[in-house]
């Protein structure tokens, strides 16, 4: 007893750290293709597909097929972000790169049968974010004059911002027969810095409160619920969503995000199928919906006309976006299990969009990814994952303050590569042989 409240105590107590790491721009817009090992090694996949308690973050229906275990890891993820550009204009020319290339990501998760038939369990993971950190070397060629006094991307010297999103979450599932629904309440806490904006001041309602503050806080809650349904002892279905995570304002800079610093974080949904080809290996496929157009700090028009953080003021002009994601699961061996995955997403921003969007410039679509576990003991295992995400890029015409500038084109990019490694124990006697079917 004392083993599984230590355990548990860690989860938590690792939590609370997570909401201090500092992540990157992440891929599906700043929401990540998965949140564990086993779920980035299938392309983010699972909602009709549970194995580990990290299935809060995509279904918590599937808790009662987890079993008694923890699992506890790291992401290091590597983006290389930035733009290029082509004929005169006010940003700072040339091919402009982010620095800070390195983040660590961690991740948790604990999951407890009640009984045969429920479940409860915590998890705690991070979106994200939006990371950009450009050097003040980079200078406008409007650079000494009365519209451009600093260097800078925007003329205020070290231009970037860096969004941190900390999620913590305690679920509950039922089975009923073949159908099992599971609901989980969502924890958020988010912080936020911006730098180098000043040059937009005049044109946001709240000057003071814009740029070069120190990190804001911004808590917040909201809920994920799901079912998953076995169709046959083959083949399943899942669906599950997440309402927004409502958060408190960014007071800090309310001069800069619409409607006085609100930063909600959107709802999606998601609906997947598990297929069981053959005992040993496991077929996925999920699709997700996000729908960042509902959060108007994110989704409204960097054209709108109106000034920056005022009711329905200019957002970053994200639309909602649509991921389909495939994964494959081997349990052939007696201690290896091999996966491999694949997801695509379209892109959040628009070509009118790409002047703002230097500060996150989210645009990868393709995600390959690979992993594995290897059990050391019958009870744990270590957990292994990559994903690389090939090169992004988003073009449009430069949009100043003043309005468009059709004689320089923005060209926004985005690569990643992350690799994760975790540890995953099994307090329940040993597991079943690898060569089991689910069901």
């Amino acid at each position: 007893m004392d083993r599984q409240k230590s355990a548990a105590a860690a989860v938590l107590i690792l939590g609370a750290l997570l909401v201090s790491t500092r992540l990157a721009q992440a891929t599906e817009g700043y929401f990540l293709e998965g949140y564990g090992a086993r779920e980035k090694g299938v392309g983010g996949a699972g909602a009709a597909d549970s194995r580990d308690p990290l299935a809060l973050s995509i279904n918590p229906a599937g808790l009662v097929d987890v079993g008694h275990q923890y699992t506890l890891g790291l992401t290091a993820f590597s983006p290389d972000r930035g733009y290029w550009t082509s004929g005169p204009g006010f940003v700072a020319p040339g091919h402009v790169e982010s620095g800070r290339n390195l983040f660590p990501i961690p991740y948790g998760g604990y999951t407890r049968p009640i009984d045969q038939q429920s479940a409860w369990g915590v998890a705690f993971y991070g979106n994200g974010g939006m990371n950009t950190t450009y050097s003040p070397n980079y200078t406008s060629q409007f650079f000494v004059s009365p519209f451009c006094p600093q260097t800078g991307v925007f003329c205020g010297r070290n231009a970037g911002v860096d969004l941190n999103q900390a999620f913590i979450t305690a679920g509950y599932a039922q089975r009923f027969g073949n159908l099992s629904i599971g609901f989980a309440p969502v924890l958020a806490v988010q912080i936020f810095k911006a730098r180098g904006l000043a040059i937009f001041g005049p044109f946001s309602s709240a000057p003071g409160q814009l740029t070069d503050h120190s990190y804001n806080w911004s808590v917040g809650a909201g809920v994920r619920a799901g079912l998953q349904y076995r169709v046959t002892d083959k083949f399943r279905i899942g669906v599950a969503g997440s309402s927004p995570i409502w958060m408190s304002p960014f007071e800090n800079y309310k001069g800069l995000f619409a409607n006085q610093g609100d930063f909600d974080i959107p709802a999606n949904i998601t609906a997947g199928v598990a297929y069981d080809a053959l005992p040993t290996l496991t077929l996925l496929a999920d699709w997700k919906h996000i729908f960042y157009s509902q959060v108007p700090s994110v989704g409204n028009p960097t054209t709108q006309p109106f000034q920056l953080g005022v009711m329905n003021g200019p957002g970053f002009g994200w639309r909602d976006i649509d991921v389909i994601k495939l994964g494959a699961e081997y349990r052939g061996f007696e201690k290896l299990t091999l996966r491999a995955g694949y997801s695509y997403n379209s892109s959040p921003i628009r070509s009118r969009d790409v002047t703002l969007n230097i500060l996150a410039p989210a645009v990868t679509q393709h995600h390959i990814s690979g992993g594995l576990s290897y059990n050391l003991t019958p009870s744990s295992s270590i957990d292994i994952a990559a994903v690389v995400s090939p090169q992004g890029t988003v073009s449009g015409i430069e949009r100043t303050p003043l309005g468009p500038n059709p004689l320089r084109t923005i060209t926004l990019y985005l690569n990643t590569f992350e690799i994760t490694a975790g540890w995953t124990h099994r307090f329940d006697a040993a597991p079943a042989p690898a060569i089991a079917a689910k069901y």
